[in-house]
């Protein structure tokens, strides 16, 4: 049995190259001075979450927003 914590979001969605690379580690869709990023979000929370025998999933598409699903083991 699972728990899952799903969020989601109503933006310009992942394309699928993108799907393909979002959990590499360094992997970053931002660029620039203000707001870049490290690449290192997903991964860490997926590393997290697989640490505790969980996983943390995507579901994308362009124009249609995404959402993410963090599992961890249920507790008794």
């Amino acid at each position: 049995d699972y728990a899952a914590l799903e969020v989601s979001d109503t933006g310009c969605g992942i394309d699928e190259e993108t799907m393909e690379r979002l959990f590499e580690p360094f992997f970053t869709t931002r660029s620039g001075q203000s707001g870049g990023g490290t690449g290192l979000g997903l991964w860490l929370s997926r590393k997290i979450a697989r640490q505790y025998r969980g996983d943390v999933s995507v579901i994308s598409s362009p124009g249609q927003g995404a959402t993410f699903t963090v599992y961890l083991p249920a507790a008794d």
